[in-house]
């Protein structure tokens, strides 16, 4: 089941967030969240009015995501950055998939225009997700992250949801 994230799904949020960031290049962080920057991340989100949803199963947590402005700037304010997260054991049930839907439907409610994803050059999986959904490479920017011992690639890939 998806559904709005509230403050009380935090701890499972971090959870999901801290995996990725210890175990994964999907981000290029290197050093855990807290569950203050948590917070305060949740509370940036709410003050935009921007979605965050969380995929439920068995009453777990097991997957969430979210969108932002992708510049703070005025300008920009029709084009966002997404997020999507799973549980490593609950990835390939197409969790992923189901949230990123959600965020497309919830993007054209609310008049988007573009929805970005930064991904990393290696996440495969990643990519082919976006590109079911017609996403299409937008650019590369080569060695700009550094984790786990080598230098890595970041691909933007990009929905225009009204011609």
């Amino acid at each position: 089941m998806i559904r709005p994230m509230t403050m009380e799904d935090l701890d499972s949020v971090l959870e999901i967030y801290n995996d990725a960031i210890l175990n994964t290049t999907a981000l290029y962080r290197t050093e855990p969240e807290t569950l203050e920057g948590k917070q305060r991340w949740f509370l940036e989100i709410e003050k935009e009015n921007n979605p965050m949803f969380v995929y439920e199963e068995d009453g777990e947590v097991v997957g969430f995501a979210a969108f932002k402005r992708f510049v703070s700037n005025e300008g920009y304010k029709y084009s966002m950055e997404h997020s999507v997260y799973v549980s490593a054991k609950h990835r390939g049930k197409g969790i992923g998939k189901k949230l990123l839907q959600k965020l497309i439907e919830e993007a054209k409610k609310r008049e988007v225009r573009t929805l970005i994803a930064l991904i990393d050059s290696d996440n495969i999986a990643s990519i082919k997700l976006h590109e079911q959904f017609g996403f299409h490479f937008a650019g590369r920017l080569q060695h700009v992250g550094y984790k786990f011992g080598k230098w890595l690639d970041i691909v933007y890939y990009q929905l225009e949801l009204y011609e």
